[in-house]
């Protein structure tokens, strides 16, 4: 059982994929409080929608309404966005980055935080996201840090880092784990992201049922 869960991510669409059943799970406990801080809104993303309904002026507000709806369907109330620059995480003055981040850890003392792996988690502002919360969480006392949960999905992972050791059964909340993934209908239309059909729940539970984590061993 979790007190508090801080997830950390670069980008609206990240919750949806990799953690949302896992803080929908915590949630239906009913007593784990869950924060989720969001570095940008996607400014940068290159989808506008099928057809296009977006464009470069209105995609961010477009991302940050998606990234709303997306967090309702999980059960998540606590949304901080940040306001960094898409695409730009890894240039950021990093006193800034990390001050926003031990900000949040003196406000609301989470139990678990989520994050991206350092290094390990192919785009770069997932890279540079991962960093600057291990720096930060890296910099507390042993006794003071929370566990830190890391995604990873670089080709190379399990080789460098070992098979996760959390892993997460969601199928029994494939619900809002879809709702979620649906939400952000700039980025993931029904035809892009299933196919030409519609999955069977069989597949359904096949694709999105589980999800992985590693612990960040801190030297």
């Amino acid at each position: 059982m979790e007190r508090h869960i801080l997830v950390v991510l670069p980008h609206p669409d990240d919750e949806a994929f990799s953690v949302s059943g896992t803080i929908a799970m915590y949630l239906d406990q009913g007593s784990t409080e869950v924060t989720y801080a969001c570095l940008t809104l996607g400014e940068m993303g290159r989808n506008m929608g099928i057809p296009p309904f977006a464009n470069r002026v209105t995609l961010p507000v477009i991302r940050k309404q998606e990234l709303e709806a997306s967090c309702r369907a999980i059960g998540i109330r606590d949304i901080r966005m940040l306001g960094f620059h898409d695409k730009m995480i890894e240039f950021e003055d990093k006193a800034k980055l990390d001050g926003s981040i031990e900000a949040l850890m003196k406000e609301l003392n989470p139990s678990l935080v989520i994050t991206f792996h350092p290094t390990l988690s192919v785009h770069p502002d997932h890279n540079a996201c991962g960093a600057a919360v291990v720096r930060t969480i890296g910099r507390m006392t042993a006794d003071r840090r929370p566990t830190l949960h890391c995604l990873a999905f670089a080709n190379n992972h399990e080789q460098e880092i070992g098979k996760p050791d959390i892993i997460n059964d969601v199928t029994g909340f494939l619900k809002q784990k879809m709702a979620s993934i649906q939400a952000h209908k700039s980025q993931f239309q029904a035809a892009e992201l299933l196919g030409n059909k519609k999955l069977s729940d069989e597949e359904i539970q096949a694709r999105f049922g589980m999800e992985r984590f590693w612990t960040y061993r801190f030297s």
